[in-house]
């Protein structure tokens, strides 16, 4: 079992005495409706079985010790709780300690330390939300630690905050909300701009989700995803000089035609366009699961892509190629990119009985274009976060 060794790593490191708790918090990806969460509009994520776990446990002073079975080269990092800011040297550990500084922000005050060992089976640097699962891990940690009254929803607005203010990423709600609200064998109909959800299942017959990892690594603070979600703020203000509207996932396509106008560039409308297409896309796609529908959402997927590429662009070489050669597999029923974009995964649904042919073959023409291998993940959804042991 995973967590034994992380907590068998603990003991090592920090000694067996006390109280240790053994949590997990998982991975996610999404299903379609790709930047739209920061637009107001629709995304409909799942949580995975694959994902980050931690062995914790409270101190009685101030320090926090912090490891990483994933970066073993870093050795133990300390800080404390006091004083908490970002540092560049302290690497991945500004995940955890931006959670323990937002719950101060948010008035529960991390009064003592804590000693922290972690190991993701997410590829890092995916899109599969590795960051996203480390703070909602640190927040259920914290709060079964110090007895903090949050909800799994405040979890994931805590890391959405912590993410903003203090890793500098300008992210929306949705990896944080599908990772503290996973449920097994469901996606979550999310709408970003009133966090209205609903639990929708996914039944796919004789078919899997394979996720295909480019192997491309991107970071997103220092990507273009600021700069996309400042196109889409442009020209929701220019619309609104025209109609009364708080965001553009307000707007249906025909809405958006009549409008686009009023947008002053022509880069500024395929952002818009895209943002407002893909989160009508999202809502044909969960209506046509829920008519077990499932080549239409396949379909659906399909068209993503293709505005993730041409009107979003934020696809690139790696992405595209993954995708291109997943239409080309006779039984692959739907494939895009998943996440940011600029590297990371795509997601695609598969026939159980093409799913070999699909890695065989997509992974031959990937490695001879791209000149490195891609790698190949046949997922489950499951559960939120939750204490193991």
């Amino acid at each position: 079992m995973i967590w034994q060794s992380v907590l068998e790593k603990f003991k090592e490191l920090f000694g067996s005495e006390g109280e240790i708790g053994v949590y997990f918090a998982p991975g996610r990806v999404n299903m379609i409706g790709e930047h739209t969460d920061y637009n107001g509009g629709h995304v409909f994520p799942c949580a995975l079985t694959i994902g980050t776990y931690g062995a914790a446990r409270k101190r009685t002073d101030k320090k926090i010790r912090f490891y990483s079975l994933n970066f073993e080269h870093l050795g133990v990092i300390e800080s404390s709780v006091e004083n908490l800011k970002p540092e560049k040297e302290a690497d991945w550990t500004n995940y955890p300690k931006g959670i323990m500084w937002a719950f101060g922000e948010k008035g529960m005050s991390v009064e003592y330390g804590m000693d922290l060992v972690l190991y993701g089976n997410i590829p890092n640097g995916s899109g599969l939300s590795s960051s996203a699962s480390v703070e909602v891990l640190t927040g259920f940690i914290l709060r079964d630690l110090f007895g903090f009254d949050v909800s799994n929803q405040d979890l994931a607005l805590i890391g959405q905050y912590s993410e903003n203010k203090f890793n500098g990423v300008n992210c929306g709600i949705m990896d944080q909300f599908a990772i503290a609200m996973g449920k097994a064998g469901h996606a979550i109909f999310l709408d970003t701009a009133t966090l209205e959800y609903e639990y929708a299942p996914i039944k796919l017959e004789n078919a899997k989700i394979v996720i295909s990892c480019s192997n491309k690594k991107r970071g997103l603070g220092d990507s273009k995803y600021n700069e996309r979600r400042s196109e889409c703020e442009t020209a929701l203000a220019e619309i609104q000089k025209v109609k009364a509207i708080h965001s553009l996932g307000e707007l249906t396509e025909e809405e958006f035609e009549e409008v686009k106008s009023a947008i002053g560039s022509d880069i500024r409308i395929r952002r818009a366009r895209h943002a407002v297409y893909e989160n009508q896309r999202t809502i044909k796609a969960v209506k046509a699961l829920q008519n077990n529908d499932v080549t239409l959402f396949g379909q659906l997927m399909n068209d993503s892509h293709a505005s993730l590429r041409d009107d979003y662009e934020v696809t690139g070489l790696e992405l595209d190629t993954l995708v291109e050669e997943a239409w080309k597999v006779d039984g692959v029923i739907g494939s895009r990119m998943t996440g940011a974009g600029f590297g990371g995964c795509t997601v695609s649904i598969v026939k159980d009985k093409a799913v070999e042919t699909f890695i065989e073959q997509v992974g031959k023409a990937y490695e001879e274009k791209i000149g490195y291998a891609a790698d190949f993940y046949v997922v489950e959804i499951g559960d939120g976060p939750k204490r193991l042991y």
